[in-house]
């Protein structure tokens, strides 16, 4: 065990060296030296007694820290049973969390001995320090006051997205400026990576970022390594609202129901109604196109209590709302109504009514009413989502369209196009042409006849997330050519004189 705990924190100092000097893997000797140099020096400076006072504030604010993992830690939400031991004590005889608890509470010790001690006995997650040897960073993805996000490639080829303890951070910077004591420090700001491990355990869900696994270094301060700790998760891209912006709706919608899907599972989670504190667009991710979020450190199942509706007003920049008390004294769907209103100002407004197809323009504006009002919860919010995703899917919404449509233009199937002289429409999914999605050639018929430069359009065989076609749509082109899974559809009085198929 103790082997494994030390080659963990030298696995760990190895990655830190290699991402903060030049993304190029170092040594592990060189950083455990300025460690131990760093560490003799501020030591040296400092008056014992001084270091003696400090050193119990220090230990004061893990023990506070580490007291906010407890709860996550409960298997059954019995988290009005906790029993917390306020005590100060000494490093070395820091309460556990058995200490911490009482025993008749079912909890997962496993899970706190893997993120504490580096116990390989409970590893949950997949991959751990030993996946990261030879490993190759590429790119900072981010870096904050406590986190540095990093991709790497793993040695089989792998890109991964690993979040460390940011040693330049300012919540690092602040720490040894207080406390002069650099490992204790890490292991003080680890505890938000140690925090979000437990978060991505409990919280597994396909809008949640994937927990691939953890390396935890030495909780005991052996080697000079407290509190080192690397998280695994699958790498994701960064999302990008200026960009989301110019992309078709169909792809800001899917954001939006993505998100509307993670809000109701975050309503009756494992660990109870979980609020996103700090609900910001940076805090989500990308993977193939799927929203997830990425960031639960500042994420919290807590109640707020109450007295009467004066203590439960949710209040926003530019609006407040008042809710209920219920009967057992907290402010009822208080995390919930939050959810819901944060991702209407940060997400809905600018990405959902924009361009939606006009028949579904009254079913978005009611998503829009309801949610930035707050009149409906998150239940009937996702409902309405998905039932504007089931007539988008299947074309139900252009019922008035009139089937006659599609007699104009002559069917070309098993063949494409070459030598076409495109045009371009906006929004596309190709910057050199128009090419939008559709439910069926009926659909793409009617996009056809709306564009005056339109003579023919190719339903291509590949589809979007939806499931709807991709349809390239043309002003004219020299000849056809074998395709198998493609069709051209030519208006009749523009139709190749070859006889169609």
């Amino acid at each position: 065990m103790m082997a494994n705990s030390l080659r963990a924190a030298a696995l760990l100092a190895f990655v830190v060296l290699s991402i903060l000097v030049s993304l190029l893997i170092s040594s592990v000797q060189q950083f455990g030296a300025r460690t131990s140099h760093f560490s003799n020096a501020t030591v040296a400076a400092a008056d014992d007694e001084e270091l003696s006072l400090l050193r119990g504030a220090l230990i004061h604010q893990i023990n506070e820290r580490r007291k906010e993992i407890i709860p996550l830690l409960l298997l059954h939400e019995k988290k009005s049973n906790k029993n917390i031991n306020n005590n100060n004590e000494d490093e070395d005889n820091a309460p556990s969390v058995g200490t911490l608890l009482s025993p008749q509470l079912d909890v997962d010790y496993n899970l706190w001995d893997e993120i504490t001690h580096g116990s390989r006995e409970a590893h949950l997650d997949g991959m751990g320090c030993d996946s990261l040897v030879d490993m190759q960073a590429v790119e900072i993805l981010g870096s904050g006051y406590t986190k540095l996000v990093v991709k790497v490639n793993l040695a089989g080829g792998q890109p991964v997205a690993l979040k460390l303890v940011n040693e330049q951070g300012i919540d690092m910077g602040k720490c040894v400026e207080d406390f002069k004591d650099a490992p204790g420090c890490r292991e003080l700001v680890s505890y938000k990576l140690q925090k979000e491990i437990v978060l991505l355990q409990r919280l597994r869900h396909p809008n949640v970022i994937k927990l691939k696994g953890h390396c935890a270094g030495n909780a005991r301060g052996q080697g000079g390594e407290r509190g080192r700790v690397a998280v695994i998760l699958e790498q994701g891209n960064p999302l990008q609202m200026i960009q989301l912006l110019q992309s078709p709706w169909e792809d800001r919608f899917r954001v939006c129901l993505d998100l509307a899907r993670l809000l109701h599972f975050l309503s009756q989670s494992p660990l109870g109604s979980v609020a996103l504190l700090d609900f910001q667009p940076r805090q989500f991710v990308t993977v193939a196109g799927e929203l997830k979020l990425t960031d639960l450190d500042d994420a919290s199942a807590e109640e707020t209590a109450c007295r009467g509706v004066a203590d439960c007003t949710l209040q926003f920049p530019h609006r407040n709302f008042t809710l209920p008390c219920s009967a057992r004294g907290v402010c009822e769907g208080l995390n919930e109504k939050r959810n819901i209103y944060n991702a209407y100002r940060y997400f809905f407004t600018y990405l959902l009514p924009h361009q939606a197809p006009p028949g579904l323009t009254h079913l978005v504006d009611h998503i829009m009413n309801s949610t930035g009002e707050l009149k409906a919860d998150i239940n009937q919010t996702l409902e309405a989502f998905e039932h504007i995703l089931l007539l988008y899917k299947s074309g139900l919404h252009l019922d008035n369209l009139p089937p006659s449509i599609i007699r104009d233009y002559n069917v070309i199937r098993g063949m494409g196009t070459s030598g076409n002289a495109e045009y371009r429409c906006w929004p596309s999914y190709s910057q050199q042409g128009c090419v939008l999605s559709v439910s069926s050639a009926r659909e793409a018929a009617y996009i056809c006849n709306s564009h005056s430069q339109c003579n023919s359009f190719t339903l291509t065989g590949h589809t979007t997330w939806t499931g709807r076609l991709l349809a390239s749509f043309r002003s004219s082109f020299s000849h056809l050519v074998p395709d198998g899974t493609s069709e051209v559809y030519v208006k009749k009085t523009n139709a190749p004189e070859a006889s169609p198929v």
